[in-house]
C-alpha cells in the first residue's frame, strides 16, 4: 500500500505493528432479532490502548456492510495503536432479514444500541482475544461510522432524531457519553433536503445536529453527489459540521465520492472514487484526529493538519470550530 501513496505519505504517523483479528465473537443481545456479532482487531503489542467502535454503512454489497468490511481502515488503525471493534448491524445484507422485521430496513435505533452494547460487554470482548485482557483504556473510546453508520455515530455523540412517519420516534436521544469523540464519514445531512424518494422510503434520515456536542471530525468528499438521497449534492454531507456545536473539524476531500477513496474494502467494486492517496489521507487524518481528541497532549492532529496544508494540500482541506 505504501508504494501506491505519494502525498498522503507526508501525513505523519507512528510506526505500525502486527495486528491480530478475531471474528466472529458473539455478544448476548436480549430483545434483538439476532445476537450481536463483532470482529475485534488489535495490535499485538502495547498497553493503555484506545478503542474505536466502527459502524458500517448500509451499502449495496453483501458482506462489506458487516464485520467483514472496512479492512483498509481497521487494519491501519489497529496497526497504529487502536483496538477496533466492528459490530454487524441488523441492516447487513448478509443477514437477509425481511421487511417485516421490526426496524427494517435501516434499523437506525438498533444500530445505536449495538454500539452501546459493545461497551457494555468489553469484558467479554477482551477475553475473546488472546493477550488483550488488561490492555484497553476504557476512558479513551471513540465511535466512527460511514454513511448510515455516520448517522449512528452522530446519535451516540448527541444528535437527536425525529422520524416524521413514526409517532414513537420524536426527538429521540440515545447519546452515550462513554464515547469521548467520533468521526462521521460521508454521513447523511439534514432531513430537510432529502429527495422525494428518500423522504418516502428513508424518513428516519432526519437528524438534529444542534445537540451533537461531543468532539467530532466530519469527513466529506466534494464529489459525493447522490440525487437518489438528497437534493443538495456533496455539501449535504458537511451538515453534521455546520449544524452542530463545536468542538468540531471538517475534512473536505478533493474529488472524494461516497467511498472516500476505498474505505469499505480493498478493490471494492462499489468504490467509484478508488484512489490510494485519498484512502491514505482518510486513514492517517482520522487516526491523527482520534489520537489527539482522546489525548489532548498528543500532537498528532496538529502535525497532520500542517502536512495537509503543506506537502499534501491537493488532497483536501480542514477547517475547525
Amino acid at each position: 500500500m505504501t508504494r501506491l501513496l505519494s502525498e498522503a505519505l507526508h501525513i505523519p504517523t507512528n510506526a505500525p505493528v502486527p495486528v491480530i483479528s478475531v471474528a466472529p465473537v458473539t455478544l448476548s443481545a436480549p430483545g434483538r432479532a439476532l445476537d450481536l456479532e463483532v470482529r475485534i482487531s488489535a495490535p499485538v503489542s502495547g498497553h493503555d490502548l484506545p478503542v474505536i467502535v466502527l459502524s458500517h454503512g448500509h451499502g449495496p454489497s453483501l458482506y462489506l456492510p458487516s464485520l467483514h468490511g472496512y479492512g483498509p481502515l481497521v487494519n491501519f488503525w489497529a496497526a497504529h495503536g487502536f483496538v477496533v471493534i466492528q459490530p454487524t448491524h441488523l441492516s447487513a445484507r448478509s443477514y437477509a432479514l425481511g421487511s417485516e422485521t421490526p426496524g427494517a430496513p435501516l434499523f437506525w435505533r438498533s444500530r445505536v444500541e449495538d454500539m452501546s452494547r459493545v461497551l457494555d460487554q468489553l469484558d467479554a470482548i477482551e477475553a475473546a482475544v488472546p493477550g488483550l485482557t488488561g490492555r484497553l483504556n476504557r476512558d479513551r473510546v471513540a465511535a466512527v461510522g460511514h454513511s448510515m453508520g455516520g448517522q449512528t455515530v452522530g446519535m451516540l455523540l448527541g444528535a437527536r432524531l425525529t422520524d416524521p412517519r413514526d409517532d414513537t420516534a420524536i426527538d429521540v436521544n440515545l447519546m452515550d457519553s462513554r464515547f469521548r469523540a467520533g468521526v462521521l464519514l460521508a454521513a447523511p445531512g439534514s432531513g430537510r433536503h432529502l429527495s422525494s424518494f428518500a423522504a418516502e422510503n428513508y424518513s428516519a434520515l432526519n437528524p438534529d445536529f444542534s445537540h451533537m456536542t461531543t468532539p467530532a471530525l466530519v469527513v466529506a468528499g466534494d464529489a459525493d453527489i447522490n440525487p437518489h438521497l438528497n437534493v443538495r449534492g456533496a455539501a449535504w454531507h458537511a451538515d453534521p459540521y455546520h449544524l452542530s456545536h463545536g468542538p468540531k473539524s471538517l475534512l473536505t476531500l478533493a474529488g472524494g465520492g461516497h467511498g472516500l477513496g476505498g474505505i469499505a474494502g480493498y478493490d471494492a467494486k462499489e468504490t467509484t472514487d478508488e484512489d490510494p492517496d485519498r484512502l491514505g489521507a482518510v486513514q492517517r487524518l482520522s487516526w491523527a484526529y482520534l489520537r489527539s481528541a482522546l489525548d489532548p497532549a498528543d500532537p498528532a492532529w496538529s502535525a497532520a493538519c500542517a502536512a495537509l496544508q503543506g506537502s499534501a494540500k491537493s488532497l483536501g482541506s480542514v477547517e475547525s470550530k
